[in-house]
């Protein structure tokens, strides 16, 4: 397990002190487990990670959860009693507003995992959840890269891909908390085969990590390139950059996709703004690549594109804020 020290303010204006004690934010993905302590104005007093590695069973990872809450809480001289909320954001479908997770392709497919009540009744303070990507949006909105921008698309891209859509200031998630599953979405040279809930889609399978790497070694030869046919997507796009022209047939292809899958989102929602994040989005090759189609389109498309303010720690940012609001909400009831 990682521990880490304080971090800067996150957005100190948004919350007063008197509005919470402390809340812990929490990022479970499919690979780690990342845990913040954070004060009533959203500044992160401590951090804990640890590996989900084999660990994807529900209460295996609320198991680590405690255990991480309770580091935090040694590491800072503080009792249980000081947090007034915890929130979670989980990679996969989630109904925000009962807290189960209804699906997920990363956990070692969990289906129906009641995770707020689960939550609850572990640290005994209210809880929150949601999917990690609208989190993310969550948190860009509140401190990154969309700050004061009410209508904008956070596109997560990383192994998985998923978008979180702001409309009028507040998250849209669909009827059956599935707006935003964009790497089910069909474009140029994304497989058309059917896919359950919880498995990786068409886009996923050209823009997301495992897609990038397979194609890669689909072209792959070591007359065309020096790079491992073993690379990932990283690696591949920084070998881009070098000029690799195997590499950039990759980089471009990916960034085409993209673009389309931004181009037909913009023409249903004219967003002004589209952040990428996500630990492929953020690479400045793709977010190029991004540009360079769109561009093509000006005449069409109105949008902005960005590379997220936050960086890895935008859904840890936005379970944050999510938690603040839950802890103010609960404040509110006993007020009342």
């Amino acid at each position: 397990m990682e521990q880490q020290g304080a971090m800067g303010p996150v957005a100190p204006h948004a919350y007063s002190q008197q509005s919470a004690s402390y809340v812990i934010g929490a990022d479970i993905g499919g690979t780690n487990l990342r845990l913040a302590l954070a004060d009533g104005a959203g500044r992160i007093v401590s951090r804990w990670s640890g590996s989900t590695v084999g660990a994807g069973d529900a209460q295996a990872v609320i198991r680590m959860m405690r255990e991480g809450v309770d580091q935090l809480l040694s590491d800072t001289t503080l009792p249980l009693e000081s947090v007034s909320a915890i929130a979670a954001g989980a990679p996969g479908i989630t109904n925000a507003e009962s807290g189960v997770v209804i699906a997920t392709s990363y956990l070692m497919g969990w289906r129906q995992v009641p995770l707020r009540q689960m939550l609850e009744s572990e640290f005994g303070v209210p809880a929150s959840v949601d999917n990690d990507v609208n989190l993310a949006a969550l948190g860009e909105h509140n401190a990154g890269a969309a700050e004061g921008v009410d209508d904008f698309v956070f596109l997560a891209v990383g192994t998985g891909i998923g978008a979180g859509i702001v409309i009028n200031g507040k998250l849209h998630r669909g009827t059956i908390w599935a707006a935003g599953e964009i790497g089910y979405m069909l474009v140029p040279g994304a497989s058309e085969a059917p896919v359950e809930p919880g498995q990786p889609g068409g886009l996923e399978g050209v823009v997301g990590g495992e897609g990038i790497k397979a194609l890669w070694q689909s072209r792959w030869s070591s007359a065309l390139s020096p790079l491992s046919r073993d690379a990932n997507a990283t690696q591949i796009f920084d070998r881009a950059l070098e000029g690799d022209p195997l590499a950039q047939q990759v980089l471009q292809l990916a960034g085409r996709t993209l673009a389309y899958a931004i181009y037909n989102t913009w023409l249903i929602l004219n967003s002004p703004l589209f952040v990428l994040g996500g630990s492929l989005g953020v690479h400045p090759a793709l977010v190029d690549a991004v540009r360079v189609v769109l561009e093509e389109r000006r005449g069409r498309i109105q949008t902005n594109i960005l590379p997220s303010a936050l960086g890895a720690d935008a859904q840890l940012v936005g379970a944050i804020f999510l938690a603040l609001r839950t802890a103010n909400r609960k404040l509110a009831q006993a007020v009342d």
